[in-house]
């Protein structure tokens, strides 16, 4: 009966583990109009064959005008567009009539391939992003054994969730990538004013114990 029961954690363990070995990005979710870089996790779920490619597919739905790709070493990448029904017009009025469609990472080598156990991470940067909605990024996950796993599910409840990004809240400004510079100085100051105070809190809390201390020391010689 012991052995049933430690069993069962064990089962548990194993499937909540097979069921969050899947293709994700990271952030799942970011503000409207800005820009954003995107990790996509790729985890290796066979137990014998490694992963030597990934192909993820950018929406057309919702085109994203600038897109980057941040190379990785072992891996070669390419990156096709596709010709928009309806031009987009960047920020300096120009049209822009094609939009990346599909990046795909290649490894160079069965060395730089992700093996059994490992995961690796690709990034790319995109922007400026819509105004709302989910950005559902389908992708293939091809092995050396030539299988491919299909990641293209819409319902993140289905066996094989395509990941995707929410896309909400206050809009940035067009151009912005990265947080404030002023919001950031305040808050890097305030983090140095808070840990130039810590010694003299600590000194003036060790000098009150030693005062304490004493005192109840002259006390007990006297009684």
């Amino acid at each position: 009966m012991g052995l049933v029961v430690a069993a069962v954690p064990a089962l548990l363990v194993a499937t909540a583990t097979t069921a969050s070995a899947h293709v994700s990005v990271n952030p799942d979710s970011a503000p409207a109009g800005g820009y954003s870089k995107l990790t996509f996790k790729v985890p290796n779920e066979s137990n014998s064959a490694s992963t030597t490619k990934l192909q993820v597919f950018l929406p057309i739905d919702h085109p994203l005008e600038a897109v980057s790709v941040q190379p990785h070493a072992g891996w070669t990448y390419e990156v096709k567009k596709t010709k928009l029904t309806t031009p987009l017009t960047d920020h300096d009025g120009n049209k822009v009539t094609q939009a990346v469609s599909e990046v795909t990472w290649t490894a160079d080598s069965a060395t730089s391939a992700i093996r059994s156990g490992e995961f690796d991470e690709f990034n790319i940067s995109v922007g400026p992003l819509p105004d709302s909605g989910t950005l559902t990024f389908k992708t293939l996950q091809t092995y050396s054994d030539g299988s491919v796993a299909r990641w293209i599910d819409e319902d993140e409840s289905g066996e094989k969730p395509a990941p995707t990004l929410e896309v909400a809240g206050e809009t940035v400004g067009a151009g912005h990538h990265e947080d404030s510079g002023d919001e950031g100085h305040a808050a890097d100051t305030e983090e140095a004013e808070a840990a130039s105070k810590t010694p003299l809190v600590l000194s003036i809390v060790a000098i009150v114990i030693a005062v304490a201390g004493a005192g109840l020391g002259v006390i007990r010689r006297r009684s």
